[in-house]
């Protein structure tokens, strides 16, 4: 039984990463897709799609590695868990590896990176970083 499913979604592309494989299945949930989503729009993922498995929806992720076979995704942290939730106002939104990474909020109106969340002046839970 997994308890955290965000935990276990970074997890999955973080093992998929490290063991260099071309692309990783998780399963779905809408805060899942929004994720996959921003990670997309931001360039850390070169595709994902939606699949209908027996029992629910699956995300197909195509993971991207620049020509040496480095990763593009170098780090991924999971901030506000279910034993410690992270807030924050569109003033405290944190700037991850000096602007250089995303921190993805879920916000009000909806799930968005911070950058994108300080221009509309909203704040909400700090969901991850990735860098």
């Amino acid at each position: 039984m997994v308890t955290d499913p965000i935990s276990d979604y970074l997890t999955r592309v973080r093992n998929a990463i490290a063991a260099q494989h071309a692309e990783v299945e998780v399963p779905a949930s809408r805060l899942k897709k929004e994720m996959t989503r921003i990670l997309a729009e931001q360039g850390y993922i070169s595709d994902y799609v939606v699949e209908p498995t027996p029992v629910g929806e699956a995300i197909r992720i195509k993971l991207k590695y620049t020509d040496g076979r480095g990763t593009v995704i170098t780090g991924l942290k999971r901030v506000s868990r279910p034993g410690r939730r992270r807030y924050v106002t569109h003033e405290e939104i944190p700037r991850v590896m000096g602007g250089m990474g995303t921190a993805i909020l879920s916000t009000s109106v909806g799930v968005m990176t911070g950058h994108e969340a300080r221009q509309r002046g909203v704040g909400g839970e700090v969901v991850a970083y990735i860098w």
